[in-house]
């Protein structure tokens, strides 16, 4: 594995999040409701892990893998799990009394009713309460321990969700060979651009093209053309790329769809300041 600068070539800043923070993700919540229930999904350049873990944790998502070139984000993605685990509310078993509420055809049982006045429980069986405990309990008295898979199941958070460290551009990880049901690029594509050129980003596109199961979606967040000057000063390498670039992200969605791609879904511009930028979701054919 090549070893990765301390100027962030690859747009992997350390502390990200700390200049974009949120609660709730409004990229995520920008998308169709459903999107990842029940999915495997990709997070190229998950950085510090935190929108990888919100899908796991809150949208139903089956597997979740997010993956940087950064080893040392990824140290912290781990970090950022337990400590997400660490504020959610404890979940409660399903009494016998709540299945009789349950079959009786009440909507909503009179102990999950209680619990949820109380913000006790989950607000639902896939929701949990993320925010239960404040971030200064996990400080002060250390993460909580993660329970066995058996008992929770493999495919609810935290073990639904895992981070690997690879240049995906060129190395395959062992959970593509099962394919996604949804890839997400979330402010990567000018770095693979300015780093591997043209070309490079052509390629990016179609290996996330073959790792989609038919009918899975490609999210794409494109930083906009003017936000790479700034970038091309970072170094000599990414200066000279940059004077070769002939595509632009306009150009993105006719080279998807070159590529295989059907029209786009378009969820318009999402965030603040330099954060605004498009998401689009684009379906493999």
């Amino acid at each position: 594995m090549s070893t990765v600068s301390s100027v962030p070539t690859h747009g992997n800043y350390h502390g990200y999040y700390s200049k974009r923070p949120f609660r709730n993700d409004e990229r995520l919540l920008s998308l169709p409701s459903g999107l990842f229930k029940g999915a495997r999904v990709l997070d190229i350049g998950c950085n510090e892990g935190w929108v990888t873990c919100e899908i796991a944790q809150s949208y139903g998502a089956h597997l979740v893998v997010g993956v940087d070139i950064d080893e040392s984000l990824i140290t912290n993605a781990w970090r950022r799990r337990r400590a997400v685990w660490s504020c959610q509310a404890p979940t409660y078993p399903r009494t016998s009394n709540e299945e009789d509420d349950l079959t009786s055809g009440d909507s909503k049982p009179r102990k999950r009713r209680k619990l949820q006045d109380e913000g006790s429980s989950q607000v639902n069986d896939t929701q949990p309460i993320r925010h239960y405990f404040p971030a200064s309990c996990e400080h002060e008295f250390g993460s909580l321990p993660i329970p066995p898979s058996s008992n929770r199941g493999k495919n609810v958070f935290p073990h639904n969700v895992s981070f690997r460290t690879a240049d995906w551009m060129r190395t395959d990880i062992p959970e593509d060979s099962e394919g996604y049901n949804v890839v997400i690029a979330f402010s990567i594509s000018k770095w693979i651009h300015l780093n591997e050129g043209d070309e490079g980003l052509k390629l990016f596109f179609r290996r996330v093209y073959a790792v989609l199961k038919p009918g899975g979606s490609f999210v794409l967040e494109p930083q906009p053309w003017e936000s790479y000057a700034k970038a091309k000063r970072m170094n000599q390498k990414l200066k000279e790329n940059g004077k070769n670039l002939v595509i632009r992200p306009s150009d993105f969605e006719a080279i998807l769809r070159e590529i295989g791609f059907g029209h786009p879904q378009h969820f318009g511009t999402v965030g603040e300041g330099g954060f605004s930028r498009p998401i689009d979701l684009y379906i493999k054919v």
